[in-house]
């Protein structure tokens, strides 16, 4: 896809709003005619700008309401070591964000558990696959801000 335009960058900015809005709507939100816009948000689907479209659920009313952070330290710097760490994580649906980090903490977690005996059976769950030598669990008391909005002012358009 060539260069993202105005138009574009309109279109994503709407869509990460509202991913089920009609196209009616949207077209006439970012200032095109439907049949302009439907071609391309397929060209942005195409182009792998749109990765896929889900739904936000309540974490609340799911009983998911707690969020741990999980900071690891470890001595060990493979990549044998972060395959075997990577693979004992992917499966473990509370675990919902998994970074390499740069500075003290070697990799940071974020979970979403019911409670701390939930975040205990994740955590014993988490060592009985792996061994990990310093693990620091931060349970977070306030949500101030949470988005899956990705800025695009960073885009040229």
């Amino acid at each position: 896809m060539p260069k993202l335009d105005a138009f574009d960058l309109r279109i994503l900015a709407r869509l990460q709003e509202d991913s089920d809005l009609p196209l009616a709507e949207l077209s006439a939100a970012v200032g095109l005619s439907p049949s302009p816009c439907w071609r391309r948000v397929q060209k942005l689907e195409e182009a792998g700008y749109i990765k896929r479209r889900v739904a936000l659920l309540d974490r609340q009313k799911l009983k998911a309401g707690v969020t741990v952070f999980i900071a690891v330290k470890t001595a060990r710097h493979s990549m044998e070591w972060l395959e075997r760490f990577h693979k004992a994580v992917h499966d473990l649906p509370e675990i919902v964000d998994f970074y390499r980090m740069s500075g003290e903490i070697d990799y940071l977690l974020k979970a979403y558990v019911s409670d701390i005996a939930a975040y205990d059976a994740l955590y014993k769950k988490l060592i009985s696959r792996i061994d990990l030598s310093d693990v620091t669990s931060m349970f977070a008391m306030e949500e101030l801000k949470s988005t899956t909005t990705i800025p695009l002012g960073f885009v040229e358009g």
